[in-house]
């Protein structure tokens, strides 16, 4: 497989941009090749795919799945095209809140790798978007928790004022809220999951 491998500014999160082979049929990618990708150290077995499709304006996140069932997403967009957001959610990270934005397209085939101890969030800028993410570990509700995704101590300019939005995410919790109990520290999310 080959692929360019983009560091972020926040260690761990990394943007994947795949070779594309194009030609007067169409494109053909691998989009994961685990042989491939443990060679440049990225070593997770995914257990669970994802595609969800969302129509303009819809914001979901920021989301993510505590120490008791932690997951690492790798995350697509195969139509349309979406504002993808990470933050750092690791307590005593020397990036613990900060985000990255990255707007991944059915065109420019990014992937951006969310690692475990970070919320995500996007928000669909097409008419229509579907994005298509592996999870290292299955779902698990009773594990999964919601940062408000227009929190100012975070400060991403979303370029929308009123998303939509579902009723879990309109009730997510300020950053403020989350450090009472935070669900990763800095130093015991690596290798995890």
């Amino acid at each position: 497989m080959q692929f360019t491998i983009h560091k972020t500014p926040l260690p761990g999160a990394v943007i994947i941009e795949p070779v594309c082979f194009r030609d007067e049929r169409g494109f053909f990618l691998e989009s994961w090749n685990s042989r491939d990708f443990a060679a440049r150290g990225i070593a997770i077995d995914f257990v669970q795919d994802n595609h969800s499709r969302s129509v303009k304006n819809v914001l979901r996140g920021f989301h993510y799945q505590d120490m008791t069932a932690p997951m690492v997403k790798l995350v697509r967009c195969t139509l349309g095209n979406v504002l993808d957001v990470i933050v750092d959610l690791r307590v005593g990270s020397p990036t613990f809140g900060r985000w990255h934005a990255v707007e991944l397209t059915a065109d420019n085939m990014l992937q951006l790798l969310v690692p475990i101890g970070f919320g995500h969030a996007f928000l669909t800028l097409s008419d229509v978007a579907e994005i298509q993410y592996k999870c290292s570990i299955y779902y698990t509700p009773a594990a999964e928790g919601v940062i408000a995704w227009n929190d100012p101590d975070i400060g991403v300019p979303w370029p929308v004022t009123d998303p939509i939005l579902s009723q879990r995410d309109r009730k997510g919790m300020r950053l403020a809220e989350y450090l009472e109990r935070p669900a990763f520290r800095f130093g015991n999310v690596e290798g995890a999951g």
